[in-house]
């Protein structure tokens, strides 16, 4: 039996209208902004070349010899491919809709959290793809707020995913002034929460009670997340250890109720990425006799296509039929569970009462980086925040 949620997309709107949703504080403008940090996805086909374009000569994320010609060719080459993926999960990637969805359930907490730094708006700032974060700040320069708090999306910090966004607002400043009279602060990672670890929890709960009673313990959770090249890794990048602190909290969180792994998806290019592979994985499970599974994207905070197509089409459905899995399901990524948006607005809310801008962790280079706009960023951030 084959089961996964390729539907989940279309679930983001579900008959929420955005627009319509009453707040405490309408009309009036925001005192505070939360700008939410991701990478974003192609909301159409037609947005897919540019998306890939901008992935692949971002140096932040992939470092490629001759990058400038190289980018693009691979850009240009993998677009139909792509697409292709994209029309196969509904047209487009649903990770705009879920973060406006989040964002604005998290507001509304957050009016009633912090009524001192209400009201609160949220806004969006995707690395590839529109709303542009440099687009966002323009918006939020427009709206003056008191303060801006800069909130990454990604639990768990890599210098690929986070570290780009984060040094995209210092490359927009570097050439546009900066705003006065704003209190700028950020949140960089929060893979441990503990509101974030029970909605993971949780989602594997659901997942698990699908098992008839003979199968539910011997199901095998294999947590799964977006891979990271060796070197990388070699540098410092500090990404795979909060992954694996993430996962060993679930695991705590749910009493070590069956066994485990953690496996690498996504990897692109031919040079040595974090191993297991989770196809890899999946295979070497079942030749060891084990075939109930249940996908876990650990460090997914919403729908898009590595979990709507890599997991659910390409991993739940296609491989499993060919190697001969039993059951497999797939979590839900948080999403909109009400665990989620309270771990969200409760991240912020605590994070507007500390006194703490920016978290030393965040100021701090890999141990043996190279680049010299990470350089630049960090003291340009710490500037920036302890200048508050």
């Amino acid at each position: 039996m084959f089961l996964h949620n390729r539907n989940l997309c279309r679930l983001a709107t579900n008959g929420v209208n955005l627009a319509a949703r009453a707040r405490q504080f309408s009309g009036q403008p925001a005192k505070t902004a939360v700008l939410m940090l991701n990478m974003g996805g192609p909301q159409s086909t037609d947005q897919v070349h540019d998306y890939l374009l901008r992935i692949m000569t971002d140096r932040d994320m992939i470092q490629l010899p001759v990058q400038s010609r190289l980018g693009p060719w691979i850009a240009q080459r993998r677009t139909p491919e792509v697409q292709k993926k994209y029309k196969e999960i509904g047209g487009g990637s649903p990770i705009l809709k879920w973060t406006e969805l989040q964002g604005q359930l998290m507001c509304e907490q957050l009016d009633k959290l912090s009524p001192t730094t209400a009201p609160h708006k949220h806004y969006v700032g995707f690395r590839y793809v529109n709303p542009l974060t440099e687009n966002t700040l323009a918006q939020i320069e427009s709206d003056k707020p008191e303060r801006v708090v800069l909130f990454s999306q990604y639990p768990q910090y890599s210098c690929a995913t986070s570290g780009s966004s984060f040094n995209s607002i210092f490359t927009h400043y570097r050439s546009n002034d900066l705003p006065a009279n704003i209190k700028w602060s950020i949140i960089d990672r929060w893979g441990t929460h503990p509101l974030l670890i029970k909605t993971f929890a949780q989602r594997i709960r659901d997942e698990l009670a699908k098992f008839v009673p003979t199968k539910r313990n011997d199901v095998v959770i294999l947590f799964t997340a977006h891979s990271l090249p060796l070197k990388a890794v070699s540098r410092g990048d500090p990404y795979p250890s909060e992954i694996g602190a993430s996962v060993h909290m679930v695991m705590q969180e749910l009493g070590q109720t069956n066994p485990y792994s953690l496996a690498w998806q996504s990897k692109v290019g031919p040079l040595p990425w974090l191993a297991p592979a989770t196809d890899d994985a999946i295979k070497g499970y079942v030749k060891q006799g084990l075939k109930n599974f249940i996908l876990v994207p650990i460090a997914f905070v919403n729908e898009h296509i590595e979990t709507l197509h890599e997991l659910d089409i390409e991993y739940c459905d296609e491989l499993a039929k060919e190697v001969g899995v039993e059951e497999i399901r797939r979590a839900a990524a948080p999403n909109d569970h009400p665990l989620f948006i309270d771990a969200l607005s409760n991240i912020v809310a605590d994070h507007l009462k500390s006194q703490q801008a920016v978290n030393p962790k965040f100021l701090m280079r890999c141990p043996m980086c190279t680049n010299p706009r990470c350089r630049e960023s960090k003291r340009w951030y710490q500037q920036l925040c302890s200048s508050q």
